[in-house]
């Protein structure tokens, strides 16, 4: 599967118009023996200032650890993105094309008192109703861990909304 095979569905994904404001998700772990492992709600603030979007996420998880991440993602060209965070090693590369975003990353996950640095393959989709459904396959080594689901979703009466004009960063 390739982003490019998406140009054209509907409706059209803009993470920058999508994420402005607030957004919630709900997801899972699920390990590749098809275990689940962990469940958990993130609530999102996302601010977009022409250049650069800001995505404040708050992860309460099921067994009550709660862990913050924040995302810096900028344009970079029609259909490309790169994004930062602390956890995040090296920059994370995403491309939209239609209604789908395909973001590729390594995060050092912290798993008991240790840290593996992990590979994830994302999909997001974006659906009517404002609804984005997220599928990531985590790996170590070419290795499958398992996967990711998570369902995005805005708050009542609070719509996705259009941000000023996107700058896009020469590529």
């Amino acid at each position: 599967m390739k982003p490019e095979d998406f140009a054209g569905r509907e409706p059209k994904l803009s993470l920058e118009e999508y994420f402005a404001g607030e957004t919630r998700a709900h997801g899972l772990f699920v390990d590749r023996f098809g275990d689940l492992r962990r469940q958990f709600v993130v609530d999102i603030d996302g601010t977009w200032d022409g250049e650069t979007l800001t995505l404040k996420e708050d992860f309460l998880y099921d067994d009550g650890e709660t862990e913050q991440r924040i995302w810096k993602i900028r344009k970079t060209g029609p259909h490309s993105y790169e994004g930062r965070a602390d956890d995040v090693i090296g920059p994370a590369a995403g491309k939209v094309y239609g209604n789908v975003l395909n973001w590729r990353y390594r995060l050092a996950l912290k798993v008991g008192d240790s840290t593996w640095n992990v590979d994830f393959d994302d999909w997001m989709f974006l659906q009517a109703d404002d609804v984005i459904i997220n599928r990531a396959e985590v790996t170590k080594f070419g290795f499958k861990l398992g996967e990711v689901t998570i369902v995005f979703t805005k708050p009542a009466g609070r719509q996705a909304q259009a941000p000023a004009e996107p700058a896009i960063a020469a590529e």
